[in-house]
């Protein structure tokens, strides 16, 4: 049952793109990015420039929430072995 609601989701996620897309085929828009004003964009490109510029931002945050962890971690294990080169007792 999971694997059909997940393909339900694929499919639903799809129609709504391709609906999307045809509603504004022809509907332009004005992109003022303070340096320069671009005109005449498509608006589903922006729409799908937003999308991939949101996912470039997830995986950058993703990668220093990471390096952050690791970071933590291998100080703990840095711990771990300074306390048991002293004898002490590891947690088990």
């Amino acid at each position: 049952m999971k694997r059909f609601a997940g393909w339900l989701g694929l499919a639903l996620v799809v129609v709504l793109g391709v609906g999307f897309a045809m509603a504004n085929a022809g509907r332009e828009v004005m992109i003022d990015l303070g340096i320069v004003t671009l005109q005449r964009v498509p608006i589903t490109f922006v729409a799908f420039g937003g999308m991939v510029v949101g996912m470039g931002v997830v995986l950058v945050a993703g990668i220093n929430a990471d390096l952050k962890v690791r970071r933590l971690l291998r100080e703990r294990h840095l711990e771990d072995l300074e306390d048991s080169a002293k004898g002490g007792k590891l947690l088990e």
